[in-house]
């Protein structure tokens, strides 16, 4: 084989081995389209997630939002320290719940001023229950109808709900919501605050699974409350 037809005989071999590399190293137009198809997947599971949950609420009562006399995290009996930083412990694990669904907060407020020192607020609580008082509300939801889903978080005041929990359901109707209570408590748990929630809203459905956890864990119930959430399918 002359020199020239040597030439192009090596020339057609390094093309056909050229070719074969790029097939194998270039991505499949089957394979383009598959991607394709399971991020278009992806987008339509994660919307009738929202779908099926709907428009999201987070309620909370902390009396650390409506105290007058200051901030002390070691002896109020409403605040844990959240990085660093005062937290009102049921607005800590609203934090929580809203960093998990993406759901709005709403601070339930009232006129009246709860003592942040903790003997004086259980004597406060307790007169309040004996008076069966409705403290007035302050702070009202705009555009109820646009949620779907209402978590409610409040702390157990003497194995009830706070009175301004029942200026809160006297307020609203919640007939054809989903209603999630959530609790900060020390030691007394839930008590019968999930029943009387339902006796207040008979139009809603509670859900069964409510979230309580003590008031000395609350610092560190970020994976609890994940694990509560991804039980409810939020």
């Amino acid at each position: 084989m002359n020199r020239r037809k040597w030439a192009a005989a090596l020339s057609l071999v390094l093309l056909l081995i050229l070719s074969a590399c790029g097939s194998g190293d270039s991505p499949s137009p089957s394979g383009s389209s598959s991607a394709g198809t399971n991020q278009a997947a992806e987008s339509e599971a994660a919307a009738n997630i929202d779908e099926d949950n709907g428009k999201i609420l987070i309620a909370y009562f902390t009396a650390a939002e409506n105290s007058g006399e200051g901030v002390d995290a070691v002896t109020t009996a409403s605040f844990s320290t959240i990085n660093g930083t005062a937290v009102g412990r049921l607005r800590a694990i609203a934090d929580m719940i809203a960093e998990h669904t993406g759901g709005e907060l709403f601070s339930i407020r009232t006129s009246v001023v709860y003592p942040s020192d903790i003997g004086k607020l259980i004597d406060y609580a307790a007169q309040e229950q004996s008076e069966d008082a409705r403290p007035e509300l302050v702070s009202h939801i705009e555009n109820l109808d646009d949620y779907d889903v209402i978590f409610v978080g409040y702390p157990n005041w003497w194995a009830d709900l706070p009175q301004v929990l029942y200026s809160f359901f006297d307020e609203y109707d919640f007939t054809g919501k989903t209603i999630i209570p959530f609790n900060v408590h020390n030691g007394s748990g839930l008590s019968r605050t999930v029943q009387t929630i339902q006796e207040l809203e008979p139009g809603g459905e509670v859900v069964e699974d409510p979230f309580t956890i003590s008031e000395r864990n609350v610092e560190d119930a970020a994976g609890e409350v994940d694990s509560w959430l991804d039980g409810l399918g939020y």
